[in-house]
């Protein structure tokens, strides 16, 4: 069962899912991920490792609330109570703001195990861009992060970047990657260095009346490119995945496979900007595990 509440125009889809055949009631271990981001917060709930429902919202101004407000969505409806929760672990930009967690678990753990879960054992290079920075990370056949790289502190290439050309071009900050492919040519890309720089480039390139599909196509290849460089830095090994809201963003894939020669594997049935709550919780549900077992010892 899925909902959708609308945001504002140049912000990002808010919405929640529970899974329609499982019943919590029934499960040993409720573990749960809270990962708040600078731009949206997730909680994912598990029951015994499944997933059983999750809500992704806007991060207002304040973590400790962002927090609380993605639970209370995630468990609305189902029955369950913050007190059900076994373990709760908190990661992402926020992660030491999350009142109701027992471990704050760093997010390169997180999105590591969870794309380990989402997209399967093969995996070993995870791109998650989250909404202020960017980080490639080299994982093992069980979600292990063996080494990472991440960007400098600029907003370029990720969330926080696509709202302000959004905003720039007034059109819904969603609809910008499959926009940018609307071109027979590719476009030369605009500034890597910063978004304010990118930002002039393309105001620029609208006083010389390009279409907007262009200037949309020559910011999500410079981001590509962006992104490309930090990859390198560590090296493709396959099979490569996209986690965080950029994964969903169909003109910096798209550019970024070509650019890198590779195929970024695509999630069957699972959401890759949850990838961080996904760890969170599976991460708090073994420690709960643990726990329980040292204390029967």
């Amino acid at each position: 069962m899925a909902e959708e509440k609308k945001t504002g125009f140049a912000q990002w889809l808010e919405y929640r899912w529970t899974a329609p055949d499982l019943d919590w009631r029934a499960g040993k271990v409720l573990s749960c991920g809270i990962d708040v981001g600078s731009v949206s917060t997730q909680a994912v709930i598990m029951v015994d490792g499944q997933l059983y429902a999750y809500a992704n919202m806007r991060t207002g101004s304040d973590s400790r609330d962002s927090a609380e407000k993605a639970l209370t969505w995630a468990i609305e409806g189902t029955g369950l109570s913050q007190s059900d929760l076994h373990y709760i672990v908190g990661t992402g930009y926020g992660r030491v703001n999350v009142p109701m967690a027992k471990r704050a678990i760093t997010e390169i753990a997180c999105h590591a195990l969870g794309a380990n879960f989402i997209y399967g054992p093969s995996v070993r290079t995870i791109l998650d861009v989250g909404g202020q920075d960017i980080k490639v990370i080299r994982c093992d056949d069980k979600g292990k992060v063996l080494n990472f790289l991440m960007n400098d502190k600029c907003a370029a290439g990720t969330g926080r970047g696509m709202e302000v050309v959004a905003e720039l071009l007034t059109i819904p900050v969603m609809e910008i990657g499959a926009r940018s492919l609307q071109v027979e040519v590719e476009p030369k890309p605009v500034s890597t260095t910063c978004v304010v720089f990118a930002k002039s480039e393309m105001v620029g390139l609208l006083q010389r009346k390009l279409p907007v599909e262009e200037v949309l196509a020559s910011y999500c290849l410079a981001m590509a490119d962006r992104m490309a460089e930090l990859v390198r830095k560590l090296g493709v090994q396959k099979e490569f995945v996209m986690t965080g809201g950029q994964s969903k963003n169909i003109g910096i894939v798209r550019r970024l496979e070509r650019i890198l020669n590779v195929e970024i594997l695509k999630p069957k049935d699972k959401d890759p900007q949850i990838a961080g709550g996904i760890g969170a919780a599976l991460f708090a549900k073994s420690l709960y595990e643990r726990a329980s077992k040292e204390k029967s010892a």
